[in-house]
């Protein structure tokens, strides 16, 4: 039997709760799941490439043995279905969140598909508690002084409150 292997792309700047949740379904459905932040500069993120992976890898040390061990965090620039390919996934996760969100996810997904149709997309819906999470949401309220402890782990809302408290 192959291993299965599902890629999970995403800016992760900060990675939140909803982003977590989608590891830890993902979990389910491959043997390997690698984790690729993007070197997105168009995106202007607020940490760092560096700062990105260690809060990801910070957030996966709190797995059970078992599931961390299957995780690996790779970060990439390019095309996702380039990347895909080098990490051998025969699956692309993408976190849904609204209707909105698949508009543009399918348009990628098929773009993809007819660059690489051995790879699949899969779509996570993201529960009725995440739905509204996004990471530019949680950027906003933390940079106007608001509470987003409920949005991301205790590690990433420290992470927060000292780039908003610097300068």
């Amino acid at each position: 039997m192959t291993e299965r292997t599902g890629v999970y792309p995403g800016t992760f700047d900060p990675v939140t709760s909803g982003h977590i949740e989608i590891v830890r379904r993902s979990l389910k459905l491959v043997d390997r799941l690698v984790i690729g932040p993007a070197i997105n500069i168009g995106k202007g993120p607020l940490f760092s490439l560096e700062e990105r992976v260690e809060i990801i890898r910070q957030e996966i040390a709190e797995f059970p043995e078992g599931d961390r061990e299957r995780i690996d965090v790779v970060p990439f620039q390019g095309l996702l279905i380039h990347f895909a390919r080098q990490v051998n996934a025969g699956v692309i996760i993408r976190g849904l969140r609204a209707v909105s969100d698949f508009e543009y996810e399918i348009q990628m997904a098929n773009m993809n598909a007819r660059m690489e149709p051995a790879i699949e997309t899969i779509f996570l819906m993201a529960s009725d508690r995440h739905q509204f999470i996004s990471s530019s949401l949680v950027k906003d309220i933390a940079r106007l002084g608001g509470d987003t402890s409920q949005f991301v782990s205790k590690r990433v809302f420290g992470r927060l409150k000292g780039k908003f408290s610097e300068g």
